[in-house]
This record gives structure tokens, C-alpha cells and sequence, in this order.
């Protein structure tokens, strides 16, 4: 099954870092510019956070948007507001919403992969979020959900292997477990709050482990050059992520996850919460200053 299912994903990992770095490769020649490697990252998340019957043609146009509106417009790597593999997301979910949401993305009706081996049932229902929309408990167990044995985006369903992930860019020191920990805190007692006013049909901690919510707070939040940047403004960040995703999921049933539009909207914000959170530490320093 795992064989199968990396013949899904590769396809789409090519066609990714074909039509990136393509745009990329010829952007730079045009502004007589070094080629960057930001895409290297993001050529690889961008088919994680699609459904794996997304078709590759979709694909194509989601990330020729993203490079180029989201990121070379702006002057290219490091100068992005917003991330570049987000973008990609929500061009195709405001685009082509049957194509990423929906009972169509999610039932399997022709032997999987064409190989001739048929999909379980479990696999042919609706996604975990998709259920709690229609107010319904999730059939999905929370073992499951740890394992990975849930429909959704390609890398967001085993909690596991996004903990391993995770735990690789703390040991690295690529991503801040400031923000992580602010968004997974700040989400958790979100949800919290919704299930003691009894507005979700699920329990709390089941939010922080269905959708994209535990994948955005460890790969997309974390990203260094759309996040806040000051030590103080990361927790502000982070908190401001998990809660809007919680309150988007529960809130909007027409937007059944909220980590897509909780981490854009974050990343808006960024360059204003460290604009204030250095404006306070210049007008504490003037004030010990005077005294």
C-alpha cells in the first residue's frame, strides 16, 4: 500500500519542482538574477497539502500562481508576505473547489493506482472535517488519526510522521517551537472553550489532530520568512493561528478546515506584530532612558 501510494504522490512532486523551478530558473535569467533554493522547500510541501486525486493540469496552474504571484512579484526568495505553498492551496480551493473538497475528492471508484488492487471501504468515506461540518461525529478513531489511516491531504493525516517532522526541524533549528507551541496551545484552548459552550461535536483535542491543523502548526506556521520574527511577536503569531483556525472550523461550515486561512491571514499580520512589539521595546528603552 505505501508502494501504491508513493506512486500517487510522485507524479506530483515532479510536476512541482518542474513548473517551480522552471518559472524560477527563467524568472532569474530574466532579471539577470542568482537562482534561490526557497523552492526546494516549498516544491515538496505543495503536494502534501493537496488531496491525492488532485489532477496534475490543476496542479500546474496552482503553482505557476504561487510562484509568481506570491513570491517573484514581491522580489523573490525571503521577500514573500505570503507563503508560496499556501497560496498554491487557496488558488485551487477558490478556483476548483470540487477538485479539492467535496465527496468526489474522497471516493475511490476505479482500482487504486489501475494496478488492480481495490481500495478498503474506510477509505471511501468523507474526510474527518468534512463530517464535523455536517455536525457529525468523525467515524475516524483518534488512534487512527495518529497513524495516519484517515482521508485527507496527502501530509496531513498521520500525526506521527508530522511529529517526526517536526521534532527534525526543532533539532535543526529551522523552525521556531515558539510558534508551534503558540499555535497548538492557543488552538487547543479554542476548542476547548467551543466544546464547553457545546458548539462542536467533537472533543477538544480532537481539533489539533484532524485537517491540517497539527501540519500547518509544525511546516507551514513555522516558516521563517512569512512568520513573525521577533521573539515576543512569535508567540503573538502563533496564538493568533490557532485560535482563528479553531474559530473558522466551528464558526464557517463553508470553510471546514481554517488552517489555510488562519496561517494567511498570520502571515498579513506578521510584519505588523513586529512593528508594534519593536515600537514597545523602543518606547520601554526611552523610558528607562529618562529615568
Amino acid at each position: 500500500m505505501f508502494f501504491y501510494g508513493f506512486l500517487l504522490v510522485l507524479p506530483k512532486i515532479i510536476v512541482s519542482y518542474i513548473v517551480g523551478l522552471g518559472i524560477e530558473f527563467a524568472w532569474a535569467q530574466w532579471k539577470h538574477e542568482e537562482i534561490q533554493e526557497g523552492y526546494l522547500v516549498s516544491g515538496i510541501i505543495i503536494p502534501m497539502i493537496l488531496p491525492v486525486g488532485c489532477p496534475l493540469w490543476v496542479l500546474v496552474l496552482a503553482v505557476a500562481f504561487a510562484v509568481i504571484f506570491g513570491k517573484e512579484i514581491f522580489g523573490g526568495t525571503g521577500m514573500n508576505i505570503f507563503n508560496v505553498a499556501l497560496l498554491a492551496r487557496a488558488f485551487l480551493f477558490f478556483s476548483y473547489p470540487t477538485k479539492m473538497s467535496g465527496d468526489t475528492v474522497w471516493v475511490a471508484t476505479e482500482s487504486f493506482c489501475g494496478l488492480g488492487n481495490d481500495l478498503p471501504d474506510a477509505f471511501t468515506c468523507a474526510t474527518p472535517l468534512g463530517q464535523m461540518a455536517q455536525g457529525a461525529m468523525p467515524s475516524a478513531s483518534v488512534m487512527d488519526s495518529f497513524i495516519g489511516l484517515i482521508p485527507g491531504s496527502i501530509g496531513e493525516t498521520s500525526v506521527i510522521a508530522i511529529a517526526l517532522g517536526g521534532m527534525l526541524l526543532l533539532w535543526t533549528g529551522i523552525a521556531s517551537w515558539k510558534v508551534m507551541l503558540s499555535t497548538i496551545v492557543s488552538g487547543g484552548l479554542m476548542a476547548l472553550l467551543f466544546q464547553s459552550l457545546d458548539m462542536t461535536p467533537v472533543e477538544w483535542y480532537q481539533h489539533l489532530i484532524i485537517g491540517g491543523f497539527l501540519f500547518g502548526a509544525v511546516f507551514m506556521a513555522t516558516d521563517p520568512v512569512t512568520s513573525a520574527r521577533t521573539e515576543t511577536g512569535k508567540w503573538i503569531y502563533g496564538c493568533i493561528i490557532g485560535a482563528l483556525a479553531v474559530i473558522i472550523r466551528v464558526m464557517n461550515p463553508g470553510f471546514p478546515e481554517g488552517m489555510m486561512l488562519a496561517i494567511l491571514f498570520g502571515n498579513m499580520m506578521a510584519p505588523t506584530i513586529d512593528y508594534f512589539v519593536v515600537q514597545s521595546n523602543i518606547n520601554k528603552r526611552l523610558r528607562r532612558a529618562k529615568a
